[in-house]
C-alpha cells in the first residue's frame, strides 16, 4: 500500500512503514497541492502544518487512515474522516514530558530574564541591574489544569521548594495530596494567591477566554504567567494591557490565538514577556516517539487490525459488529456524564444490558472513559492513553454485564461516583437506522436523541416552568431544537432536558436557574 507524508518524520518511523509499504515523502504538499495528489495514496501522516480539509479527505478515494505525528489535531477534519470510515490517529503520549520540561524552561526564563540578558550581552551590553530577576524558592505557583502535564509541571516545580496550588474541578483532593498539591475551590482562589501561573488546558468553547480581563485583574502585582498549552485561553490583549501598565510582571507564552503568529504582534515586543514558537513538542526524543507511534498506528489501520490510538473510535479496529455501532452512543454518555457530575469522579461503572451483553464491550467501556475525561483534560484521549489518565487521577472504571434487558433490546448504562454523591445516564439505540437515544438522566426517564449542546434543569414541576425558560432563552437568541421533561409525580421534583443550537452562555443558564428555582443548572458540548 502507499503512504504519502508530507511533514518530517522520524527516520524510525519511515524505516518502519518502508518494511511492507511504498512511502513517499512530500513536504512541499504540506503548503499547497495536497488535495490534487492525494487520491491514490491508502495513508497520509502530517504534523501540524498540513491543512488535512474536507475537501483532501473527500478526494483520498483510497484513503484508510490518517496520521497526525503529535498531539493535537487542530489542522485535521477529524468528522469528516469519521463520515468517510477513515481513521484518525495521533500520539497522544509522545510530547507530555517534553512539554513539561519546556513549561519549566520558560518558567525560570521569564525569572531571571535569560533571553533578554543573552540578547543584550551578544549586543555589546552589559546591564546586570536592568535584569535582574527573581527566586522560584518559597513562591507560590497555580497550576491551571492538574492532567499529565500539569501534574509533571507541579512535580518538578516542588524541586525549586515552590508552593503549589491547582485548580481543576475534576481532580480529586487525594490525587493532589498524594501529589503535594493543594486544590483551590475555584479559579478565583488560586489567581489570588499564586505568584506565578502556568496554564495546561485544551482548547474549549469553556476554557477559550478563560483568563481575560477580570481575572488578569484579580492576580497578585508582579504576578507572571506561562502558557504552553493552547491558544486561545489567555486573551491576548488583556495580557498586553496588563503587562504595559505594570499589573504584571511578566509573562512566557509558546502558544498564540492564531499561529503562525504575526511579526507585528505586540506580546513578541514586551521586555517582560518570553515568546517561543510553539516548541512544546520540539525535542528529539519527543519528535522520535511520535514518528515511531504513528507509524506502528497507521500500520495497524492498514492491516485492518485494531488501532488503539484512534481518536475517532467509531472507526477504529475489529469490534464486534453488534457493538460498533453503540461506540458514539458511549462515548457521549460519558460526556454527558462528567458534565452532570459535580466534582472529579472516583468511579465510573459500565453496565451492558441486552444482547450486547453476549460480546467483548471493552471498546465501549473505553469510549465512554474517552467522553468522560476528554472535557476535562490538556491532552487528546485514545484508547490507550484513556485507562492512564483514568489512574492517574485515581478514577476506578469497572464493568457489569446481564443479557435480562427489560424495556430495551440493549441498554448501556454508566454510573459514577463522586464525592458529591452518585450520578447516572443511560443510552441506547432504536429503529432501523439505529438512531441514538438518552433514555435516563439524574435517574428521570427521558426519550431523547442526543446533540451537540444540551442543557439538564432540575426543579419542583409546577406550571409554567417550559415557558420561562424558553421565554429566556428566546431572549439570549437560543433556539431550543427539542426538549423533554420527565417527573415522577405531579408537583414533585422534574428534570428538563433541552437541546439547543448554541452554546448557552453561563450568565443566561444562571438566571434561568434563579428563575425557576432550578437546584442543578447544566450546559453540557458533547462531542461531534
Amino acid at each position: 500500500m502507499r503512504v504519502l507524508v508530507s511533514e518530517p518524520l522520524s527516520d524510525a518511523g519511515l524505516d518502519l512503514l518502508r518494511r511492507d509499504h511504498e512511502v513517499d515523502v512530500r513536504p512541499e504538499l504540506a503548503v499547497e497541492g495536497l488535495a490534487e495528489a492525494i487520491e491514490p495514496y491508502d495513508a497520509l501522516i502530517v504534523r501540524s502544518q498540513t491543512k488535512v480539509t474536507d475537501e483532501v479527505l473527500g478526494r483520498g478515494s483510497s484513503l484508510k487512515v490518517v496520521g497526525r505525528a503529535g498531539i493535537g489535531l487542530d489542522n485535521v477534519d477529524v468528522e469528516a474522516a469519521t463520515r468517510r470510515g477513515i481513521i484518525v490517529v495521533n500520539a497522544p503520549q509522545s510530547n507530555i514530558v517534553s512539554a513539561a520540561e519546556h513549561t519549566i524552561g520558560l518558567l525560570l526564563a521569564q525569572a531571571r530574564n535569560i533571553p533578554q540578558g543573552h540578547a543584550a550581552l551578544t549586543a555589546g551590553a552589559w546591564e546586570r541591574t536592568r535584569f535582574q530577576g527573581i527566586e522560584l524558592m518559597g513562591k507560590t505557583l497555580g497550576v491551571i489544569g492538574l492532567g499529565r502535564v500539569g501534574a509533571m509541571v507541579a512535580q518538578r516545580a516542588l524541586a525549586f521548594g515552590m508552593r503549589i496550588i491547582a485548580y481543576d474541578p475534576y481532580v480529586s483532593k487525594e490525587r493532589a495530596r498524594t501529589l503535594g498539591i493543594e486544590l483551590t475551590p475555584s479559579l478565583e482562589a488560586l489567581l489570588v494567591q499564586a505568584d506565578i501561573v502556568t496554564i495546561h488546558l485544551p482548547r474549549t468553547a469553556e476554557t477559550e477566554g478563560l483568563i481575560g480581563e477580570r481575572e488578569l485583574q484579580l492576580m497578585k502585582e508582579g504576578a507572571r504567567i506561562v502558557n504552553t498549552s493552547r491558544g486561545g485561553i489567555i486573551d491576548e490583549r488583556a495580557l498586553v494591557s496588563a503587562l504595559r501598565e505594570g499589573r504584571l510582571a511578566g509573562a512566557a507564552i509558546d502558544v498564540f490565538a492564531s499561529e503562525p503568529v504575526s511579526p507585528s504582534h505586540p506580546l513578541l515586543h514586551l521586555d517582560r514577556v518570553v515568546v517561543t514558537p510553539h516548541l512544546g513538542a520540539a525535542t528529539q526524543e519527543a519528535q522520535d516517539k511520535a514518528g515511531t507511534a504513528i507509524a506502528e498506528m497507521v500500520a495497524l489501520a492498514l492491516r485492518g487490525e485494531f488501532v488503539p490510538y484512534a481518536v475517532n473510535i467509531a472507526a477504529a479496529g475489529e469490534i464486534h459488529e453488534e457493538v460498533r455501532p453503540f461506540v458514539p452512543l458511549a462515548e457521549k454518555l460519558g460526556a454527558v456524564l462528567t458534565g452532570i457530575a459535580e466534582g472529579p469522579m472516583r468511579l465510573l461503572e459500565a453496565e451492558y444490558l441486552g444482547r450486547l451483553a453476549e460480546h467483548d464491550t471493552r471498546a465501549l467501556t473505553l469510549a465512554a472513559l474517552k467522553g468522560a475525561l476528554a472535557p476535562v483534560v490538556d491532552e487528546p484521549v485514545s484508547f490507550v492513553n484513556a485507562p492512564v489518565i483514568a489512574r492517574d487521577r485515581g478514577l476506578h472504571v469497572s464493568e457489569r454485564k446481564s443479557t435480562a434487558a427489560r424495556d430495551y433490546v440493549n441498554l448501556v448504562s454508566l454510573r459514577a461516583e463522586t464525592e458529591a454523591g452518585e450520578v447516572a445516564v443511560a443510552g441506547t439505540l432504536v429503529g432501523a437506522r439505529g438512531g441514538e437515544r438518552l433514555v435516563q438522566v439524574y435517574g428521570f426517564d427521558l426519550d431523547m436523541a442526543p446533540a451537540r449542546h444540551l442543557a439538564f434543569l432540575l426543579y419542583e414541576d409546577r406550571p409554567g416552568v417550559i415557558g420561562t425558560v424558553g421565554t429566556l432563552l428566546g431572549a439570549a437568541g437560543i433556539n431550543i431544537a427539542s426538549m423533554e421533561v420527565g417527573r415522577r409525580d405531579q408537583g414533585g421534583p422534574a428534570l428538563m432536558a433541552l437541546a439547543v443550537d448554541l452554546p448557552i452562555p453561563p450568565e443566561v443558564l444562571g438566571r434561568i436557574a434563579s428563575e425557576i428555582g432550578a437546584t442543578r443548572a447544566r450546559a453540557l458540548l458533547l462531542p461531534v
